[in-house]
């Protein structure tokens, strides 16, 4: 006995779908392609812009009436933290370049005053090499006179 055939309501879908796809494909893009398609999505979209900014207006006053910062505080508090970091990093950089100026200062200051006590110490050199040769100089002068 032969086997009846059995109705398989996806492949009757898909058979349908595959007819009617086209079709209905050119019609929707026909419809699109004419002016009052256009007009009536502008104007959803105008009723759209509409109702966004509606309820943006109605969240800025519900906000404020809770005492909470609408989005445009927040950003412009963010914009503020941006700004004073920027000079806080900047003040740190100033900081760091005076201490080393500091540094630099000091280790000079240093310096001088060592070079001051080596100058005082020449000094004391000079003055007991010159009374030396005084010491020396009359004696000297006194041995050649009494060679003559």
């Amino acid at each position: 006995m032969p086997q009846a055939k059995f109705m398989d309501p996806l492949t009757m879908w898909k058979d349908i779908y595959e007819k009617t796809e086209a079709t209905w494909s050119e019609a929707i893009q026909d419809s699109m392609k004419k002016e009052p398609f256009s007009e009536g999505m502008g104007q959803t979209l105008n009723n759209h812009l509409q109702y966004q900014e509606l309820i943006s207006k109605m969240t800025e006053t519900y906000l404020k009436q809770v005492n909470m910062p609408t989005r445009g505080e927040i950003a412009s508090i963010a914009s503020l933290v941006i700004n004073l970091e920027a000079k806080i990093d900047d003040l740190q950089d100033k900081i760091e370049v005076d201490t080393v100026e500091n540094e630099t200062n000091n280790e000079i200051n240093l310096l001088k005053i060592s070079v001051i006590n080596l100058e005082k110490k020449l000094d004391k050199v000079i003055g007991l090499l010159e009374t030396s040769n005084e010491k020396k100089a009359p004696n000297s002068a006194k041995d050649k006179l009494k060679n003559i």
